[in-house]
């Protein structure tokens, strides 16, 4: 009996370990989010870039985030693993009151494996994740436009070639916001934020980093029109009409798309399988050979690449 509880114990350590020393999938990870990137947006829009890495790479256009479905919160899932109730950044705004997240962060995780990370946003609510020690960049351009974003991200990328690194394109939402989610304007916006995806692949590519990454392209949250009488009522509290909004748990909040692109990764490939927001973290994580939390709720897309599961 003992000597077979102690042949379990040597088998679970065994696997343990060969989960822990697993081969990176790819040396680079880029994850990159389209802030409010309703499918049904990104699919009516000119945005031949994202639309070619979908076809050519893994992808779902049915994908969802958390509730509320709002960027700070969700994009906290994205890059820690776990939802609200666990990393407990409620709020969508700078707060001085507020301490960055207290859970770690796949960026804090990487570090302790020895990589180099970085972040590249539009919104400097971002710095809620910025924990000490935890990013070798974090850059925040003063012009928060798409292509100011690519733009510093290719200023970055070729001197820091950073091992994981998290891009945000906050313009999507905020025109979302002003003009309404099928607007010409949020259209336009969505094909600016592709150029600069196409700008984003191309630094990789002149890094001589594209052999050798994975590119994850999501969104933190969808949004939909409001009705003409909560305009209505909006304008006759003399607030600012804003046609787009989001938050809610209907389908077009909470639909998110979900690609992968890149080396190791399934070609022409549909993925059937759940994914929720906060599988990215844990995504990024196996792809990079870094063994996923315990503690995370998120687990590895592993249906997106060529590789099986591991342990």
């Amino acid at each position: 009996m003992i000597r077979t509880f102690t042949c379990v114990l040597v088998s679970l350590f065994l696997c343990a370990a060969a989960r822990a020393s697993a081969s990176p999938i790819a040396r680079h990870v880029f994850i990159v989010s389209f802030d409010q990137g309703a499918p049904a947006g990104i699919l009516k829009a000119d945005m031949p870039v994202f639309k070619r890495m979908a076809e050519e790479g893994a992808h779902t256009w049915e994908a969802y985030t958390i509730v509320p479905s709002v960027t700070l919160p969700a994009h906290t899932s994205m890059l820690t693993g776990v939802g609200i109730q666990k990393h407990q950044v409620t709020w969508n705004d700078i707060d001085p009151e507020k301490s960055v997240v207290q859970v770690p962060t796949i960026f804090s995780i990487a570090k302790k494996s020895g990589l180099v990370t970085a972040m590249v946003v539009s919104k400097e609510k971002f710095r809620t994740l910025h924990q000490p020690g935890s990013l070798d960049a974090f850059i925040l351009p003063s012009d928060p436009s798409s292509k100011s974003v690519a733009a510093a991200f290719a200023e970055m990328v070729g001197k820091l070639k950073p091992n994981l690194c998290f891009i945000h394109f906050g313009e999507p939402d905020v025109v979302g916001h002003a003009h309404g989610m099928f607007s010409p304007e949020k259209m336009r916006a969505f094909a600016d934020s592709d150029d600069a995806l196409g700008t984003v692949v191309k630094a990789i590519t002149d890094a001589g980093l594209l052999d050798s990454s994975v590119i994850i392209l999501t969104a933190d949250h969808g949004g939909h029109d409001r009705s003409a009488e909560e305009l209505a009522g909006m304008a006759k509290a003399g607030v600012p009409p804003q046609p787009g909004t989001h938050g809610s748990a209907l389908p077009e909040d909470v639909t998110i798309p979900w690609v992968a692109w890149g080396t190791g990764v399934r070609q022409h490939f549909l993925i059937t399988a759940p994914v929720v927001v906060y599988d990215t973290a844990a995504t990024a994580l196996w792809v990079l050979g870094i063994p996923v939390l315990e503690s995370f709720w998120g687990r590895p897309v592993t249906s997106a690449f060529d590789r099986p599961p591991e342990g």
